[in-house]
């Protein structure tokens, strides 16, 4: 079936909110620039529309094992939190958050919640923390997720205006998610690929340096 450009059924669907249209890129990249906070890392924010992490999004975290350093994309975020005395929810972390380490990167570990909870209530729980605007930071390792759950957990980020990043090692061939990197250790720190950025046709690739423990 084609459909015309004047056609009343697509001129509908144009007038829909969030609608990306791929000759808009630079426009679009452009809108979200000043709407990004900091990585903390100048080379991945360069490979990002919004300069940054998303705000009022959800960030997919795709790394092969925990423990590769996976936390160190997200120490420069924490502490900028940290000292603005914004608190940070983790649920369900694979690993206790070590307090001396936090202290050392300059996290003060009392603005951090730890939330453990079953596995039929854990995607419940991070959606409610999501839709809470006094929540400026949703850390979240949730096992298997779907492309389902995925919506759910974006649409609670957009309403909350909150910031979501979720660990996993899934590898979904498609997610509502505003961002998606595939992360891998090396020996000098962290190889980083863009697998998905809103508003972006890229696929970037940037190899990050770890923080001196």
């Amino acid at each position: 079936m084609s459909i015309h450009k004047s056609d009343p059924r697509l001129l509908s669907l144009l007038h829909i909110p969030g609608l990306w249209r791929g000759n808009a890129h630079a426009a679009t990249a452009s809108a979200f620039a000043d709407r990004g906070v900091s990585t903390g890392f100048p080379a991945l924010d360069a490979c990002l529309p919004w300069q940054g992490w998303p705000r009022g999004a959800l960030v997919e975290i795709i790394t092969p094992l925990w423990g590769i350093g996976e936390l160190q994309l997200v120490l420069p975020l924490l502490r900028g939190l940290s000292q603005q005395g914004a608190h940070s929810l983790w649920f369900a972390p694979p690993c206790s958050p070590y307090a001396p380490a936090l202290l050392a990167s300059g996290i003060d570990p009392a603005h951090l919640y730890v939330v453990s909870a079953p596995a039929a209530q854990l995607l419940w729980g991070i959606e409610k923390a999501l839709q809470d605007a006094a929540c400026a930071l949703v850390l979240a390792w949730p096992g298997r997720v779907s492309h389902r759950q995925i919506r759910r957990l974006q649409l609670a980020a957009s309403a909350g205006n909150t910031l979501g990043i979720l660990f996993h090692h899934g590898a979904l061939r498609q997610s509502t998610a505003a961002l998606r990197l595939r992360v891998e250790a090396t020996r000098q720190g962290l190889h980083v690929e863009v697998l998905k950025a809103r508003g972006s046709y890229r696929q970037s690739t940037v190899a990050l340096a770890r923080e001196a423990p």
